[in-house]
């Protein structure tokens, strides 16, 4: 079998190369040898042949759920008496998910060349986060292992079900707002059409809001095509903008001013800071790797940036709250005043606890008030559009009538 790997030599340069090898056993065997660090391994493929793997593996995907799920039964295995090599192995065949067989057999694998689990974790980065390394090296330098591996899974289930939430309160308003654009679109395709052939029959006179909402119609009506790129043009043109540093930035930003929804995703990150940091801190991580790992979990560039300032207050040995204190438009008064009174009174974690806690607690009693929040400003949104329309049909029709 031949393998593709990329390591760090002596130099610290990372290189990628390949070798010859009966399994991956034997690989890691022979890869000792060089003396240099691995960062990742692959079997190589065949250049030249076409195979069916290569071409769907992108679209096999791990969902949060199933990394749950692998975290709480592994854990569960190992506090039963299970050796790590066989609860893997147990996991692996319980699976059906195509890729994280591959990977627990990876892990296995790794296990067996005598590799730690968090060693074998850090492998396979696009599964497993930097908060599931980090908690599971502490827990197995720390002997605990079983029950740091369930309290990576509640923390991650306690955060899945918090975007959860926020993404089901955005559902309602996204699915109001795009039916009402399908409608637009098909009246000014199909009914406003019929309306301005009259118009022009009888020689209206139209006024301005008419005629913008014809110009509208008859470019629709003439140009499907042309109508349907420009939407496809300006959706994909969106998404490219949002993939960007300043485009994410600019949407963030307005997320967070936006009324209601923007306290929702303050809240929302608040629950998540300190959730994240408590399971760190709780689980022996250091601080200053504890806030690291925390702003790579975070979404929000103004959140990630906020974390990299307090990666530096941390390191001066200043008091982590005061940056949480000093940036009351993120976070809370009552975040940065607990986090204090935890660093105060060591507590620190337990403190982080309670924020977590009561921000959940928040976050889930307005998402489940939110659409009683939002009706009546849609209902005002959608009144003044379809306002809008009517006026500008039915002042021509008075027109119409008045003359006859």
């Amino acid at each position: 079998m031949k393998f593709s790997y990329t390591a760090i030599n002596k130099e610290g340069k990372k290189y990628t190369a390949f070798l010859e090898a009966q399994n991956k056993s034997a690989f890691f065997e022979e890869f000792k040898k060089t003396g240099d660090v691995l960062v990742n391994v692959q079997e190589a493929k065949n250049a030249g042949g076409f195979s069916l793997s290569m071409n769907i593996t992108f679209l096999e995907r791990v969902k949060m759920l199933d990394k749950i799920t692998f975290a709480r039964n592994l854990g569960n295995m190992i506090e039963a008496g299970l050796a790590l090599s066989r609860a893997l192995t147990v996991a692996e065949r319980q699976t059906q998910n195509p890729k994280l067989k591959r990977t627990y057999k990876a892990l296995n694998e790794s296990i067996a060349a005598g590799k730690s689990f968090h060693e074998a974790l850090e492998q396979h980065p696009k599964i497993f986060s930097n908060l599931f390394v980090a908690m599971v090296k502490v827990g197995e330098e720390g002997g605990n292992l079983a029950e740091t591996l369930k309290q990576v899974a509640n923390q991650m289930e306690k955060s899945f079900m918090l975007q959860k939430k926020i993404k089901g309160a955005m559902m309602y308003p996204s699915v109001i707002i795009g039916v009402m654009v399908i409608i637009a679109i098909l009246m000014m395709m199909f009914v406003v059409p019929g309306l301005t052939k009259t118009f022009k029959e009888l020689n209206v006179p139209l006024p301005t809001s008419t005629k913008i909402v014809i110009a509208v119609s008859d470019f629709a009506s003439n140009h499907y095509i042309a109508t349907f790129a420009i939407m496809i043009a300006a959706i994909v043109s969106f998404i490219a903008m949002a993939r960007t540093r300043w485009g994410k930035r600019g949407i963030d930003y307005v997320t967070l001013k936006l009324p209601v929804i923007g306290t929702i995703l303050k809240e929302g990150n608040s629950a998540q800071t300190a959730r994240t940091l408590s399971s760190l801190l709780s689980s022996g991580v250091d601080l200053l790797l504890a806030v690291k790992i925390t702003g790579d979990v975070l979404q929000n560039s103004y959140y990630k940036e906020l974390m990299k300032k307090s990666e530096s207050v941390v390191e001066k040995g200043e008091p982590l709250s005061n940056v949480f204190i000093a940036n009351e438009k993120l976070y809370p008064v009552f975040v940065g005043e607990m986090m204090s009174v935890g660093e105060e009174t060591g507590r620190m974690a337990a403190m982080l606890t309670g924020i977590a806690t009561f921000y959940e607690n928040e976050v889930e009693q307005k998402t489940k008030d939110l659409s009683t929040i939002i009706e009546p400003i849609l209902m005002v949104f959608i009144g003044g559009s379809v306002g809008f329309f009517a006026i500008s049909m039915i002042k021509p029709i008075y027109s119409i009538m008045n003359n006859v």
